[in-house]
């Protein structure tokens, strides 16, 4: 498949097909705690990067073999909401095979373009992120495109909700010593009450991220923060598939195990050569990475994994 990737296991959306529409590695904002790397394209710019009709069939040749899924998910290594023909590809969805639920994740960057909200008016759930409500947290950790300022994020998070019928779930990625203070998560409180999303999805790092400095929340903290945030608060679990060997296939595990014990490599050199999709790779490094199989660590040129000492 050229544009659709998995199914794969979602912490938060289950067994997931992706659909990823950006060339690696375009976005709005360049993160420091991405996982999929340094932005190479950093854009405001709407385009049809690849052909809709391309994508849409694609999507409905797969979909015709009725595969189970919880979801059908816009995400990939980039932001998906630069792509021109989402309106295309959703409507196409809705109207060829409506039993399956789409969803959106994105960086919010764009949601003030009224054009882009009314394109994901038919999406069934849309999650949204939003890293801080300060100024110098927000550029410090999101590195955006000149032109996207932290104000227009938080009127087009108020708008959608104000105008989108569907599920939304506002993910806050929490870096310590960065946006867990006091002044933050009390500003967050109130950006929130306006916002009024269905879930508020507090997640931090699992793997490593763009920049070394990046640092996982501690857990009582999370706690700390979820508490205050309320009911709708909820801290981003590890996901547990209905069936782990469907998924996290022990022979794919043992040909990145084999590739990175003759040299290290990044998760960039691990997608070219088994030509698997970076999110698919992501989630076999995690898997092995909770077993202790693998280590990582980063350099000029992102971030190496290696085979743990003992395997």
């Amino acid at each position: 498949m050229k544009y659709l990737y998995g199914p794969v296991p979602s912490r938060r959306l289950g067994v997931s097909l992706g659909i990823d529409l950006i060339p690696y590695k375009a976005c709005s904002f360049n993160c420091v705690y991405c996982e999929c790397g340094a932005t190479t394209k950093l854009t405001d710019q709407r385009e049809e990067f690849v052909p809709h009709k391309e994508v849409i069939k694609e999507l409905d040749e797969y979909l015709k073999e009725k595969p189970k899924l919880d979801y059908i998910t816009f995400s990939g290594s980039g932001e998906p909401s630069l792509y021109q023909g989402l309106k295309e590809i959703v409507d196409f969805v809705k109207d060829s095979h409506p039993e399956y639920k789409l969803a959106l994740l994105t960086n919010s960057s764009l949601l003030n373009n009224k054009s882009l909200r009314k394109e994901i008016s038919k999406i069934d759930l849309v999650v949204p992120s939003i890293d801080s409500v300060i100024k110098k947290n927000y550029e410090k950790i999101n590195r955006p495109h000149k032109n996207i300022k932290l104000d227009n994020i938080i009127k087009g998070l108020i708008k959608l909700r104000e105008e989108f019928s569907g599920k939304l779930w506002l993910e806050i990625f929490i870096i310590q010593n960065l946006n867990d203070s006091k002044e933050e998560i009390n500003k967050f409180k109130e950006i929130i009450e306006k916002i009024k999303p269905d879930r508020i999805q507090l997640n931090t790092l699992d793997r490593p991220g763009t920049e070394s400095w990046v640092k996982k929340e501690t857990e009582e903290k999370l706690k700390e923060i979820l508490d205050f945030f309320g009911e709708k608060a909820e801290i981003i679990g590890p996901f547990i598939p209905k069936d782990t060997q469907n998924f996290l296939s022990n022979s794919v595990k043992t040909r990145i195990k084999e590739i990175i014990k003759r040299r290290p490599c990044t998760i960039n050199d691990i997608s070219q050569i088994l030509n698997l999709h970076v999110n698919q790779v992501n989630k076999y490094l995690r898997e092995l990475s909770n077993e202790n199989k693998i280590e990582s660590k980063t350099e000029s040129r992102g971030v190496f994994y290696y085979i743990s000492e003992g395997e």
